[in-house]
C-alpha cells in the first residue's frame, strides 16, 4: 500500500516538472523554504493542508486536481493488491494429516 506523503510529493513533483519549474521558483511563490519543499515532495515530510493549498496555487493547479491524482494512485494501488498474480495452490497438509492418522 503505498504512503500517502510519498504519494502526494510525486504529484507535486510531476506537476512542477511539466510545467519546467524549479523548486525555487515554486517555493518563492508557495513561501515556503526550498529545503522544505524539497522534503515534501521527496516524501520525508508531511504537507498540511494550509501548505498544500499554498504548493497548488504556487504551482497553478487546483488542490483538487492533485487530490484526485493522489486518490486515483491509492485506487490503482488498491485494484493491484486485489489481483490473484498466482493461482491459488491448495492445501495439502489436511489430506496427508488424515492418511497418516489412518495408519
Amino acid at each position: 500500500m503505498p504512503v500517502l506523503r510519498n504519494e502526494i510529493g510525486d504529484v507535486l513533483r510531476n506537476a512542477r516538472l511539466t510545467q519546467g519549474k524549479t523548486l525555487r521558483d515554486i517555493s518563492s511563490g508557495a513561501r515556503v523554504s526550498l529545503g522544505y519543499l524539497s522534503e515534501v515532495e521527496r516524501g520525508q515530510k508531511e504537507a498540511s493542508s494550509e501548505l498544500l493549498a499554498s504548493i497548488s496555487e504556487a504551482l497553478d493547479v487546483p488542490m483538487s486536481a492533485i487530490l484526485r491524482e493522489v486518490s486515483d494512485r491509492f485506487e490503482t494501488a488498491e485494484e493491484f493488491g486485489r489481483v490473484h498474480v498466482m493461482p491459488s495452490i491448495p492445501d495439502t497438509v489436511p489430506e496427508l494429516l488424515g492418511e497418516l492418522r489412518a495408519r
